[in-house]
């Protein structure tokens, strides 16, 4: 910092050179690796009829992996699933990254009302570009697959704003996805004009990419181990192309979430309500897992119209009650699907604990998942027949 001239802040990233070298080094590496154009002649090139009979994921990632469902299935089945698994995930990474693309530049806007801070914005400027990319391969894939499939959608969408739900099947309703709008739209505020909740809002966005970062480094080693990369198909690219950018984004969360925000002053009581209520609000959404979708917390009763639909249509052909069946039988009985499931959830919610322990303004709750850890296989059984019983 400047000691002749005034300056709004009492201290500088440029003073703190071991962080600031670490954001050089990130954002140049980030830069240097982009893989934008990669996925992007990925998704130029898909052609669902190129790999319509191939396995996208790694075989445990397949949608309603390890379920009645799963080991009643064909192997053309399976198959089918398997893709199903990579269409939901990344349609709800889309979600996801709709609201990162936001909310890197309402922080931004925040940031670079302090001196010193374009390195940061910068860095978030190109993550932003990136999520673009991201998303457009996520759609085209989804979509094409989709459209060849089932000619309809199942888990793909009209694109949306970042004040939907992030969570694409949650327990909520209308009244609830309203007042969770508002609370967006106040939170919209906040982060982009006070550097602290702007700052703050890498936090939630580390904790959420860290589970992502969980299972999508699975996901991409179908295609980093495979012996024949040229032959494999363009969705297991996109998933290690996605993950190599993602690497940095969660490079970036770490350093402004953890080591940038000190360059700041303490929060006030009023800044540490409104982090710890964000963070509180990441816990709610990820306060279930999903026998459904391994990796993704969605709440199951909600998801249950939609795996039904998906059973009587002609791919898999079932009636209407032999399908309500065969779900009640995958979703109200334990299995193996429910407890791999059960111990991604509980993997992710202590690598969440040890993402905030250092963090001195965080509530107890939240450091301690109180929320998340609630979550285990008996509560799971419950909510999914009392749902099946009254559906």
């Amino acid at each position: 910092m400047n000691p002749i001239l005034s300056q709004t802040a009492e201290k500088s990233l440029l003073d703190d050179t071991k962080t600031l070298k670490r954001l050089q080094m990130n954002h140049k590496k980030n830069l240097e690796q982009d893989h934008t154009k990669l996925l992007d002649a990925a998704a130029i090139g898909f052609r669902y009829e190129d790999c319509k009979d191939s396995y996208w994921n790694p075989e445990p990632f397949s949608l309603l992996w390890g379920t009645p469902i799963w080991d009643g299935a064909t192997q053309k089945q399976r198959v089918l699933l398997n893709q199903l698994y990579w269409v939901a995930y990344y349609s709800q990474i889309i979600s996801a990254e709709i609201a990162t693309i936001f909310f890197n530049q309402t922080a931004g806007a925040a940031l670079y009302g302090i001196e010193d801070f374009r390195l940061v914005c910068d860095t978030l400027d190109t993550e932003s570009s990136q999520e673009r990319a991201h998303i457009n391969a996520f759609k085209k894939v989804s979509e094409d697959m989709e459209a060849s499939v089932f000619g309809e959608r199942v888990f793909s969408y009209a694109m949306r704003g970042p004040y939907a739900e992030t969570m694409l099947h949650s327990d909520t309703d209308r009244l609830k996805s309203l007042w969770k709008g508002i609370q967006l739209r106040g939170y919209t505020v906040l982060s982009s004009s006070n550097a602290f909740v702007g700052c703050q809002y890498f936090t939630v966005r580390g904790v959420r990419t860290l589970n992502g970062k969980l299972v999508q480094h699975q996901l991409s080693h179908y295609y980093s181990k495979s012996a024949d990369k040229e032959a494999m198909p363009a969705p297991a690219k996109i998933s290690y192309y996605h993950f190599m950018d993602e690497s940095y984004h969660f490079n970036s969360s770490m350093l402004i979430s953890k080591d940038v925000i000190n360059t700041l002053k303490k929060p006030t009581a009023v800044e540490s309500t409104v982090a710890n209520m964000a963070l509180r609000g990441c816990q709610k959404d990820h306060e279930n897992f999903s026998t459904a979708i391994n990796g993704i917390f969605w709440y199951d009763p909600s998801v249950f119209p939609v795996i039904e639909k998906l059973l009587r249509l002609p791919a898999f052909g079932l009636s209407q009650k032999d399908a309500k069946e065969l779900i009640r039988r995958s979703f109200c009985e334990e299995n193996d699907g429910m407890h791999a499931s059960q111990a991604t959830h509980r993997t992710a919610c202590e690598s969440y604990k040890t993402y905030l322990a250092e963090l001195d303004y965080v509530w107890k709750e939240n450091k301690e998942m109180a929320i998340m850890s609630k979550s285990d296989i008996g509560r799971h059984l419950a909510q999914n027949r009392r749902a099946f019983a009254s559906a």
